[in-house]
Parts: structure tokens; sequence; C-alpha cells
């Protein structure tokens, strides 16, 4: 369809939003990645330790590699978005997902193993900022909390599927490590090539003086004239701001999303995502390889299930109750896994502790982190404000994956979890104080609802 057949579709139909389900769907294909490529190293690093005779410190640092570059690729993001748009550094990281794909199933030593997973780090670092990001601009305030949790389908989805192709290739002989990791060259082939079909966000569009570009894609989804009133709106927002990030009316808005993108890693969520089968192996009695990989498969079933009852819930609840009552789950559910471990109980205790803190997690955290994260600051400064949250929360992600068995040989299993069920306890309260609710609301009026705030606390 050209666009001149667009435009009298979109005039003749008044939009319609089922012009977005094809952009969403792509970005959230970066989601899947991003979930599919954090999560199949809990069940590879059995195999990979055993193979290149890994210590504690090896197999922290192969396991948290890839950290390491969702760290730089995030950083990149806050630069490269605002600048060539949202999707092109898409483009870019569908075709990093896949050399790294590539080059994570044909190394000969650790090293060549941790040069591989960087990329893919990469990868993660500006698919996990921009995914979010590009549906929230794209998205209606009403659904927006629902089309962004999307993403984190998308992400546990790939949590999933990532666990069931280990578990399926569990004996598949010495190199089955190796298949697990090259099965993501086909999700990210199929990224790159739906990435060419999707359009440009229509804000970053407005923001570049493509407004004719941002209305057509926008008169599509709402019809002409509210399309034409969303320009408008969007336009008196770029106007009037700085967009420097060190300017003081910006201040506020940036810290909120940095600290929850903190507080949802310091939880230690992603030493169930990344050391699952590690702990049931060492900390569970009379567990193997394939049960404790079964035990993934169950948490990655439980995560995918939770995140759909978060969906239903995010623009309902709101995400501040939501993830308040999810950060208390959280903490209660980690002093029930320390004293199964503690006790030396049965596997299904511990698992069931462990399911229902995933589950805590999908529903409340997984959600309300990354549309938070994505809905909550101005227009201009948006991309390079979702890069910072994101590097900070990738920068938690490697301080957890990095120390945990450390802290465990410190702690003790049971002591290293109650210590971040303090955590989940100090996040709740800190969401309950410090975090406005979001839900309903569009970006122009989140923007002043924060600039409107600051002004009359100086007055």
């Amino acid at each position: 369809m050209n666009s001149t057949n667009m435009r009298e579709t979109a005039r003749a139909q008044g939009g319609s939003v089922r012009y977005l389900y094809l952009p969403v769907a792509v970005a959230a294909i970066g989601g899947l990645l991003f979930g599919f490529d954090t999560a199949v190293i809990n069940g590879a690093i059995v195999f990979l330790k055993h193979q290149f005779a890994l210590s504690d410190s090896q197999t922290e640092i192969g396991a948290s590699s890839l950290l390491l570059g969702c760290v730089f690729g995030a950083s990149l993001a806050a630069f490269t978005s605002d600048r060539f748009g949202r999707k092109k550094v898409l483009l870019a990281a569908a075709a990093l997902f896949t050399l790294s794909s590539i080059g994570t199933a044909l190394p000969r030593n650790i090293t060549e193993f941790v040069i591989a997973r960087v990329v893919g780090g990469l990868a993660i670092g500006l698919a996990s900022t921009l995914s979010p990001l590009y549906i929230a601009e794209i998205s209606p305030p009403r659904i927006r909390g629902l089309l962004v949790s999307v993403n984190q389908l998308a992400i546990v989805s790939g949590i999933l599927l990532s666990y069931s192709v280990n578990y399926a290739l569990t004996g598949a002989g010495a190199a089955n490590w190796r298949w697990m990791f090259a099965s993501a060259a086909v999700p990210s082939t199929l990224f790159l090539l739906a990435l060419l079909f999707v359009p440009e966000s229509p804000r970053w569009l407005v923001q570049k003086g493509r407004e004719s570009e941002a209305e057509l894609f926008l008169s599509l989804i709402k019809g002409r004239d509210a399309a034409q009133a969303e320009i408008n709106a969007i336009r008196s927002t770029v106007s009037e701001e700085s967009g420097s990030l060190l300017d003081p009316a910006f201040r506020k808005p940036l810290v909120v999303p940095v600290l929850i993108a903190l507080f949802s890693q310091f939880t230690g969520i992603n030493t169930i995502i990344y050391y699952g089968s590690l702990v049931f192996l060492e900390h569970v009695p009379r567990q193997t390889a394939s049960s404790a990989l079964w035990a993934n498969v169950m948490i990655g079933g439980i995560n995918f299930v939770a995140t759909f009852i978060g969906m239903y819930l995010i623009d309902r609840v709101g995400r501040k109750a939501l993830m308040t009552s999810a950060f208390g789950g959280m903490a209660v559910s980690l002093v029930a896994v320390a004293a199964a471990i503690h006790m030396q109980a049965p596997a299904l205790a511990v698992l069931l502790g462990v399911l229902f803190y995933v589950a805590c997690f999908a529903i409340g955290i997984g959600t309300g982190t990354w549309v938070v994260m994505s809905e909550i600051c101005p227009t201009r400064i948006r991309g390079r404000a979702m890069a910072i949250a994101t590097v900070f929360l990738w920068c938690g992600t490697l301080l957890v994956t990095l120390t945990f068995l450390s802290l465990v040989r410190v702690l003790t299993a049971p002591g290293a979890f109650l210590f971040y069920a303090v955590i989940c306890t100090a996040a709740s309260l800190f969401v309950r104080l410090g975090v406005p609710e979001t839900k309903g609301r569009s970006l122009e009026e989140i923007e002043h609802w924060w600039l409107t705030g600051q002004r009359e606390a100086k007055t």
C-alpha cells in the first residue's frame, strides 16, 4: 500500500489500533532474543563448565560476560537512538544478535566464548533499551502499559524457549551447549528482516522535523484529526524542552527509573535466571543435571504465565500498586527459599518457593520496570534517559551475576537469599513513597505533571 492509499484509508476508517500489531510484534522479537540470550547460559553453563574445566571465578566471568556487553550496548543506545532513530539502531542490534549466536557456538576456549558473548550483550543492551521505548512511543495511553508489556512477554517467552531448548539438547553429546547457543540464529535473522517493514517512532520523527511521516503513521492508528492533535501536542512539548540531561527539571524523572532499574536487579532475580541449575544441583539434595534443567523449564513456564497476569493488571491496577505488592511478595518467598535450603527440605519445597518468587517478579516487576522506564521521561531526552536507566539495570545485573557464587561462599545460599529479601523490602518502600502513578496518562501529560509538580514545590 503506497502512502497516498494509506492516507485515504486512515481518513475513511478513522484509524485503527490494528496498524500497531506489526510494529509492536516486530519490536518484541528484540525482547524474545534478549530473554533467550540471557537465559540460555543457565543450562549451557553446566556443560560449558565441565568441558573447559572452569573454576567458580571463571564460571562467573563466563556467565556475566554477556552483561558487560549489555552495559556498553545500552550506553551506545543513549546517543545513537536520538541521533539515528529507534529503527536503525534496532537493525544494528539484530545484526549483532545474528553474529553472536554463531560466534558463541564455535569457541575453542573460554576467551573466544567471552568475546562472542560480549557481542551478544551489545545487541541486548541496544534492544532492551529501544524495544520498550519504541513500543511506548507508538502506543495510545489507554493500552500503553499492555503493549509495552508485550515486550516483557517476549522476554519471558525467550527465557522459556531457551530453557526448553536446553532441556531438549541435554542428551545431544559433548557439543550440546554449542547447539543451545546456535539455535538463536533463526529468530535473530527473522528480527533483522522484519524490521525492514516497520515505521520509525512518530515522536522521534516530529523531533527531527519530519512531521508528515509522523502524521501518516498516527493517522492510521487514530484517524487524521486525532493524529494532527497529537502532532501539535508533541511539537509543543519538544519546543519547550532544552533537551539537556543536566536540566534540573529532568532530574527527578531520571532518578526514578534509574532506582527502579537497580532495585529490579538487586532483588536477585537473575541468580535464578542465570544460576538456577547450579543452585538446584549444589544446594538441593539428590538432584541431577536433567532434573535441574527440568526445574528451569518449570520456572520459565511460571514466568511466562505470570507475565500474562501482569499484562492484564498493569493498566487496571496501575504500575505503583502492582510493583509495591510484587516486591513484598518476593521478599516473603525469598525467606521461604532460604529456610527450605537451610533445613535441607525436599526439592519440591525449594522449587515452590522459587516459583512464587519468580511469579511475583513477572507480575509486577518484570512488566512494571520496563513500562515505567519507557514512559516516565520527557520526549526530547527519553531515548538517552531510557538508555541511562537501562545501563544502570545492566550494571546491577552484572554486579549480582559476578558476585552471587562468591556471596554464597561467604553467607551460604540461605544467607544470600535473605540478603536479597531485605533489598526487596526496601524496594517496596521506595515504590510506595517515591514513584508517581502513570496509568492512563499520555507521555506529554506525564511530562507536564513532572514539570508542574517541581514548579509548585519551588513556590
